[in-house]
């Protein structure tokens, strides 16, 4: 875990405090719990892992290896615009790696990483079931399909301008 340590806004705290109430405080919980704190946080930090141990009363090192594990869950800060290629076969073979470049070129940031100014992160995903309109981009909730690394560019200056 990162040795930055980050303050987290007594406000937030109470709100994630309230979701640890509203499940019991049950370890059994943990992955609701989380969700709900990613919902509040944006990310899962280690200072939300240690509240989140201390509630359920559950070993920090369980909560870390949960996080983790599951795909869903991040320990970094999303941007405001998530961007996620999917990388399914279907994609892949219509060139989703191209218009992933693409974007890691224009946004100059890698896979997992978000931009400077906290506008874009970049992420891959598996499938996100529209194979008929591969490659498919997805910002936000917002479906991008047939995207091909040309338009790239201009898909990113719509953000921009936001």
């Amino acid at each position: 875990m990162s040795s930055v340590k980050i303050k987290l806004k007594k406000t937030d705290v109470d709100k994630l405090e309230e979701v640890c109430n509203s499940f019991n405080n049950d370890p059994g919980e943990l992955i609701n719990v989380l969700h709900k704190a990613q919902e509040i946080f944006g990310y899962l930090p280690s200072e939300v892992q240690e509240v989140i141990s201390s509630k359920l009363n559950v070993p920090v090192a369980k909560v870390y290896g949960v996080v983790t594990f599951y795909s869903f869950f991040t320990m970094t800060p999303k941007g405001r615009f998530p961007i996620s290629i999917c990388t399914g076969t279907a994609c892949y073979v219509r060139g989703a790696e191209k218009v992933l470049d693409e974007f890691k070129k224009e946004l100059k940031i890698e896979v997992g990483q978000t931009t400077a100014d906290g506008k874009f992160s970049l992420s891959c995903l598996r499938c996100v079931g529209a194979c008929g309109l591969a490659p498919v981009v997805m910002i936000g909730d917002k479906t991008y399909g047939r995207v091909a690394p040309d338009d790239v560019k201009e898909i990113i200056k719509t953000y921009n301008d936001l």
